[in-house]
């Protein structure tokens, strides 16, 4: 995915000029919140209901820097060596209380994300809302069960003993979110991070600042602020934020930034989950129902935020001679969903941001692309929108086959042999999602068995990700660790193991001095040879 400020990060070595923030006073009746906004820094404090403006005609000017992050860091340091986010009832608290949010709250998120992406109304909450729902409800049906210790078996050689894993909550915890899944990409962390009993900084991604300013305002206004805090802002506020000491760091966004996420915890032996991205390849063979594989291919590319999502189909490979025919199906399907002119439709987001837009342009206009367009290539540069692009045999150094394209581009590349996909796909770094469309069941285990990515899925795309039970994440350049679910827990989890045992059976054979018998005896015992232990005891 891309990161929620790729520029920014990408000159973080370089100094940074640190950027003035309006600031306003209130207070409330609890501990005190700091909001540094993109445009200005929010101090407050909770009090029984009023808020008063301390400051309320001339503003004072706040910058977040490293002194404001560190303290920021301590005093959630602080608030989760209190052991208050540790127990049941706090974390339940929380996830019940984002459950509450979500209910009261589901229209403004859904209008946050309209002023963003202008993303539909059903895809933001198929895409966004619902998940998060469901990622809260599965934390609060499975927490007792995940937070349950798990018994291990001992040996003869620690009898009598028992043994468990405990899972223990890593401390404070930051997530860096990005802007194409804005809402969904930054709560479903937080959700891991709290059912987990961390304490947890947000940092929202400021290209999409209709969704960071809501999520900065609900989370203050439902969630517990001693322990879970939300930071706004651009590359001084990031940069101060990587300048601290944290416990855990999940960073979604771009490779390229993500090595200096990974640098910067570096510093501090920080663990990171690094949620990256990649070119993500779709192999179609022509034994497959074609509307069908051409309606799934359309929902996980133009039907998924217009393409700019880290698993929708990057690009496709299919045979020679059955290309046409899968042209043929993905422009009826194509009009059948967004009409005969996409770019009126309502249905499909438009591009987030100028930036984002040129260069998206800048992959079509390429000398060696710009007449390999069979479908599409229109543009709106004020609304922001491209419609629904079809490339067909693309040169391979072109830059739309180099990089990741996260837009409504979709080269077609094609073979003689379905067999040659896999040469094509492992030229290139192991991606975030990898998909298969095809009948032939020796095709499908072939393609699990040769195909290395983050994760696959057979004869649809993207919906895997909202399978439960099912971890997310990447495998090398499309990124490190992974979450949801079970595995958001383990992920902002130490699973500390415990031998308990008592003062009984102290056997004098583990201490000096060491005899021949005893080394004859623990040797017995280590290898777990019932008859040699017997021998050993009685000395034979």
């Amino acid at each position: 995915m891309r990161s929620l400020c790729l520029g920014p990060f990408l000159a973080v070595s370089a100094p940074v000029g640190r950027r003035a923030f309006g600031c306003h006073l209130t207070r409330k009746c609890f501990h005190k919140q700091l909001h540094f906004h993109s445009r200005c820094a929010v101090f407050s404090s909770y009090s029984c209901s009023a808020t008063l403006s301390v400051v309320p005609e001339l503003e004072e000017k706040q910058v977040f820097d490293g002194d404001k992050a560190n303290l920021l860091v301590r005093e959630l340091r602080k608030n989760f060596d209190s052991g208050r986010t540790k127990s049941y009832e706090w974390r339940v608290s929380q996830l019940e209380a984002i459950v509450k949010m979500l209910e009261e709250k589901e229209n403004e998120i859904t209008e946050a994300l309209y002023k963003d992406l202008s993303k539909p109304q059903l895809e933001a909450f198929i895409t966004e809302i619902s998940q998060v729902k469901s990622s809260c409800s599965e934390a609060l049906q499975e927490l007792k069960h995940w937070m349950k210790p798990e018994k291990v078996n001992t040996s003869i050689t620690t009898f009598p003993s028992s043994a468990e894993i405990v899972p223990e909550p890593l401390g404070v915890v930051l997530v860096i979110s990005t802007w194409n899944f804005p809402f969904l990409l930054s709560m479903d962390p937080v959700i891991g991070a709290i059912s987990a009993g961390n304490t947890v900084v947000l940092k929202p991604s400021e290209i999409a600042p209709a969704t960071s300013s809501l999520l900065a305002n609900l989370i203050e206004q439902y969630l517990d602020n001693s322990a879970i805090r939300v930071v706004e802002g651009a590359i001084p506020e990031t940069t101060a934020l990587l300048e601290q000491k944290w416990d855990k760091i999940l960073y979604t966004g771009s490779a390229r930034v993500g090595r200096i996420v990974m640098a910067a915890a570096a510093k501090h032996l920080t663990p990171v989950i690094l949620e990256l991205g990649g070119k993500c390849p779709a192999v179609v063979e022509s034994d497959v129902n074609l509307q069908v594989t051409a309606r799934r291919i359309i929902a996980g590319k133009w039907a998924c935020n217009s393409g700019q999502a880290c698993i929708s189909v990057d690009y496709i490979i299919t045979r020679k001679e059955f290309a046409p025919r899968l042209i043929s199906a993905l422009k009826e399907e194509l009009e059948q969903f967004f009409g005969k002119d996409p770019m009126e439709s309502k249905d499909m987001s438009r591009i987030v941001s100028p930036n984002q837009f040129a260069r998206l342009v800048n992959l079509l206009d390429e000398d060696k692309v710009s007449d390999k367009i069979v479908l599409g290539g229109q543009r709106d540069e004020k609304k922001l929108k491209i419609a629904p692009t079809i490339l067909l045999d693309v040169p391979e150094d072109a830059m739309v086959m180099q990089e990741e394209i996260f837009g409504p581009i979709l080269p077609i590349i094609t073979v003689d042999n379905i067999e040659d996909c896999y040469s094509i796909i492992k030229s290139k770094p192991k991606p975030l999602a990898a998909y298969l469309f095809t009948n032939n069941e020796k095709l499908k285990t072939d393609y699990v068995d040769k195909i290395s990515s983050g994760g696959m899925l057979i004869n649809d795309a993207v919906i895997h990700v909202a399978t439960r039970g099912l971890p997310f994440g990447g495998v090398e350049e499309s990124g490190m660790g992974c979450y949801h679910g079970k595995f958001s827990f383990d992920s902002f989890s130490h699973r500390k193991s415990v031998l308990y045992r008592s003062f009984d059976a102290d056997s004098s054979i583990r201490y000096p001095p060491y005899t021949p018998q005893k080394e004859k005896l623990l040797k017995a015992l280590i290898s777990g040879n019932i008859v040699q232990i017997i021998l050993a005891l009685f000395g034979w």
